[in-house]
């Protein structure tokens, strides 16, 4: 990693944590011998800082973030905020950089790598005092030491319970999508291109991995955010859709009125004998609580309740009507 991107994300780590409630004397303190360290220090804090209120004042024009009165600072308009962040490097000379790390540029991490099979589950304890909850079918790298804390996801989903650690954010890179925390519970899936968060405690805050502080969204508790790209959708306070989305840590599936298409498709994550639905009954709603790893007793629900035929082969079971 080069100086110019540690004092870059050191700034922005610094932003991060003064939102953060228990913000004391003390911690500004530390902040302020930071930034008087070094012009390049102050330089960048300036700018991260420059630039989180240039995006408040441009979206106060228009309507493009959450609601939300917890927190101060709001997911923008990503054309805006890219055009706000462009005239600031330009003015202060220094280009653009991605952020997108990965581990070939970070040798000195400790890389390990843990996964699991369909319908496996793995409960992971890191070295800092945190604990991941890797569901079916999931792929993590873990990078933790004494300076930093970083995920890959590269696929699946995992369920994250952070232990706080003053100064130091723990950070998950989930494609182009990165979260970012310093103590909380959340969850964290991967579905090719699409990502989904769901925030059970804290604060978290999500950017497309490009540039940390040009399109970020800070979501809370309750509240579940799909991003694709540089698009970011939230779905504020919605505590049931959260609780329905952990499930799986129970070993359930609950679905709200779903097409059976889609509760079809979250049977086969985590079962090796596969639901293949036909056509003409893939739009029935369904809803309700399922135990995940009981495929066949699902599908005689689905006898029972809508008449619905299926016939069982050795590793696939078709439902029609």
């Amino acid at each position: 990693m080069s100086r110019h991107r540690a004092i870059e994300d050191k700034a922005i780590d610094w932003l991060i944590r003064k939102d953060e409630p228990d913000w004391s004397e003390g911690d500004q303190a530390e902040l302020d011998a930071w930034i008087g360290e070094s012009m390049a220090n102050r330089a960048a804090y300036l700018r991260a800082e420059y630039g989180w209120a240039e995006a408040e004042r441009v979206k106060s024009l228009g309507d493009w973030g959450k609601p939300d009165s917890s927190s101060s600072r709001q997911p923008m308009g990503r054309w805006w905020l890219g055009a706000i962040a462009a005239s600031i490097l330009a003015v202060v000379g220094i280009g653009t950089y991605s952020f997108a790390p990965q581990l070939a540029d970070q040798p000195q991490l400790r890389e390990a790598r843990f996964d699991t099979p369909v319908g496996g589950r793995k409960v992971i304890n890191l070295s800092d005092g945190s604990k991941i909850d890797l569901n079916t079918q999931s792929v993590v790298r873990t990078a933790v030491h004494d300076k930093r804390r970083a995920v890959w996801l590269d696929s699946g989903e995992a369920y994250f319970e952070v232990a706080h650690r003053k100064g130091e954010p723990f950070v998950v890179y989930a494609g182009e999508q990165t979260i970012t925390v310093l103590g909380t519970k959340f969850s964290v899936r991967r579905d090719q291109d699409r990502v989904t968060v769901n925030v059970i405690e804290g604060r978290v805050r999500i950017d497309d991995g490009h540039n940390r502080y040009t399109n970020g969204a800070i979501i809370t508790a309750g509240d579940t955010a799909i991003a694709r790209g540089d698009s970011t959708l939230i779905a504020a306070k919605s505590e049931e859709r959260v609780e329905n989305a952990l499930a799986w840590r129970d070993g359930k599936l609950t679905f709200n009125l779903v097409p059976l298409s889609e509760a079809a498709a979250e049977f086969n994550r985590y079962n090796r004998t596969q639901l293949i639905i036909d056509p003409s009954a893939a739009d029935i709603p369904i809803g309700g609580i399922f135990q995940a790893s009981n495929v066949g007793a699902f599908a005689r629900l689905l006898h029972d309740a809508y008449g619905l035929k299926f016939e069982q082969d050795d590793d696939r079971i078709t439902i029609s009507s």
